[in-house]
């Protein structure tokens, strides 16, 4: 594909829509299935690797000259293997969402994250591709952490700051980075943002790349391109086909599920609702934004998140929203965001503003859980950290991010440590797993 240009646009608002949206989101991606469930949801609610092959910097000549330049000879450069589930409905990566950060303040330069996402397109301006990526001032709101690179490399007499985030903003879960239309050059596309990347980074004189939450056929792409590879762990539910919330509790072992039933009894006088599509309104957002800002102050010192964006985003993905709201007295009192894509539930925000024993377990694990089993989808990602999370039925699972690092000195540095960390990673699942509340034995009755 000898036409293909990469372009770099300084807003969401420089790319129609449904030019983004077709390589985020392409409809032709999504099952059947996985169609019919949003279909299901939205009718609710209207009525209701330290290997390194070869410098990844070998990779930015192929582009040629600048960015607006034709990429050349790249495909001869290793290729992704396909990922289904991986291209199944992701609100988080749909122009809506990425363009509400924007539009409400929370994702822009003067907040640390200037927009510099990357357009691969043919000479007839056919979009074929696209990357969500941030030139960044510092290293908050990522959820897969560096600060301990970045002090090293400035002790060192460098510059860590600039660097360029390939990521959704304060979101850790994962997606398609390399957002690619389907069709027979797709991979070669995919090849060619990231020698984009490679070639913005010098370009902006940025230390790094970094790509965070990527799918695991990606991971295994970029490293094949010498980007270093590190892993994580997080929490995620995976539904084994149950039909109520009893079947789910059956499959536990006793202990752990005499814990859960004792835990959702709360306090009596609260009551939990479920609120989405035209639920939504500003009122609903006011009350919520206050519980976030309540929790995230204590918790961050300053939340990222601007009130905006919640009207923005909550009328743009309104049906691709559950609010799950706890309510005492007539006022609500708590609340938890959930954001749904084709099979998953992705639990994003919690807060409040009283406070009451397990009342976060409830709103946040246990009535995702349910929303899941009714709705079929396959699984609940609760968001970042928490090991307390595997007593209530989420196991860990492994996540992915990949690292170009311009400077050769401190590419090795963490490239050896990247390789302890992965082993320490996969050891930590493994022993986690032994851990797991459900049973040795198959179930039987509750």
């Amino acid at each position: 594909m000898s036409d293909l240009r990469i372009r770099v646009i300084p807003a969401l608002g420089d790319i129609a829509a449904e030019a983004w949206d077709a390589c985020a989101n392409p409809r032709v991606s999504t099952s059947t299935s996985a169609r019919n469930r949003l279909s299901l949801l939205a009718n609710r609610a209207e009525a209701q690797s330290d290997s390194q092959p070869h410098d990844p910097a070998s990779l930015a000549p192929r582009l040629g000259q600048p960015l607006d330049s034709p990429l050349q000879a790249v495909e001869s450069m290793p290729r992704a293997p396909s990922d289904r589930r991986d291209q199944v409905f992701n609100p988080f990566i749909s122009h809506a969402f990425l363009s509400a950060l924007e539009a409400s303040g929370s994702a822009v330069a003067r907040a640390g994250w200037q927009p510099q996402h990357l357009v691969a397109e043919t000479g007839d301006g056919t979009v074929l591709g696209v990357v969500p990526c941030y030139l960044k001032s510092h290293s908050r709101g990522e959820y897969v952490f560096d600060h301990g690179w970045a002090e090293a490399y400035e002790h060192a007499g460098g510059d860590y700051y600039p660097k360029l985030q390939v990521s959704v903003p304060f979101t850790p879960a994962t997606g398609r980075r390399l957002l690619v239309r389907p069709g027979p050059e797709s991979e070669t596309v995919e090849t060619g943002l990231a020698a984009g990347l490679v070639e913005l980074c010098r370009l902006r004189d940025a230390s790094s790349v970094h790509l965070t939450f990527l799918t695991e056929p990606e991971w295994r792409l970029l490293g094949a391109h010498g980007f270093l590879q590190r892993t994580d762990q997080q929490f995620h539910w995976e539904n084994a086909g149950y039909a109520s919330f009893q079947d789910f509790l059956a499959a536990l072992a006793a202990r752990k599920r005499k814990a859960i039933r004792r835990e959702r009894a709360l306090p009596t006088g609260i009551d939990v609702h479920w609120l989405t599509g035209s639920d939504l309104t500003e009122a609903v957002w006011d009350a919520f934004f206050a519980f976030y800002i309540e929790t995230g102050s204590r918790k961050w010192g300053r939340p990222y998140l601007t009130r905006s964006f919640f009207s923005l985003v909550g009328e743009s993905l309104r049906d691709h929203i559950l609010l799950v709201m706890a309510k005492r007295g007539g006022r609500y009192i708590a609340g938890a965001l959930n954001f749904i894509g084709s099979d998953t539930i992705y639990g994003r925000h919690w807060g409040a503003i009283e406070h009451h024993p397990f009342l976060h377990f409830e709103l946040c694990y246990y009535q995702a859980i349910e929303f899941a089993i009714r709705h079929k989808l396959a699984r609940v990602e609760a968001g970042a950290q928490g090991e307390h999370k595997l007593a209530r039925g989420y196991l860990p699972v492994t996540t992915y991010s990949a690292h170009y690092i311009a400077d050769s000195g401190l590419r090795r540095a963490i490239a050896d440590y990247l390789k302890r960390e992965r082993a320490y990673v996969e050891a930590a699942g493994a022993e986690l797993l032994t851990y797991a509340p459900y049973r040795k034995v198959p179930a039987e009755e509750a």
